[in-house]
């Protein structure tokens, strides 16, 4: 049983990334949040990863295609 976590933690399976709407540490981050998210900045100061986007299109209902501060992706963030 050990040995199986052990290994799993070294495959990188329990390292975990944040899930879109969790909170990440680093803006314009790729490599915190889930595959087709990055890390936003957000008015309240906390970071969250959220979809990644290049047009309004690409977005759920509610949230907008929108550039984040200090890089060149955009993500789709809550109105």
């Amino acid at each position: 049983m050990l040995l199986t976590l052990c290994l799993a933690f070294a495959l990188g399976v329990g390292c975990g990334v944040s899930d879109i709407g969790e909170e990440c540490d680093t803006s314009n981050s790729t490599d915190e949040c889930v595959d087709g998210a990055v890390c936003t900045n957000e008015a309240d100061g906390i970071n969250r990863c959220r979809k990644l986007c290049d047009t309004m299109a690409d977005c759920p209902a509610g949230t907008s295609c929108n550039g984040i501060s200090g890089g060149s992706n955009k993500s789709c963030q809550p109105d």
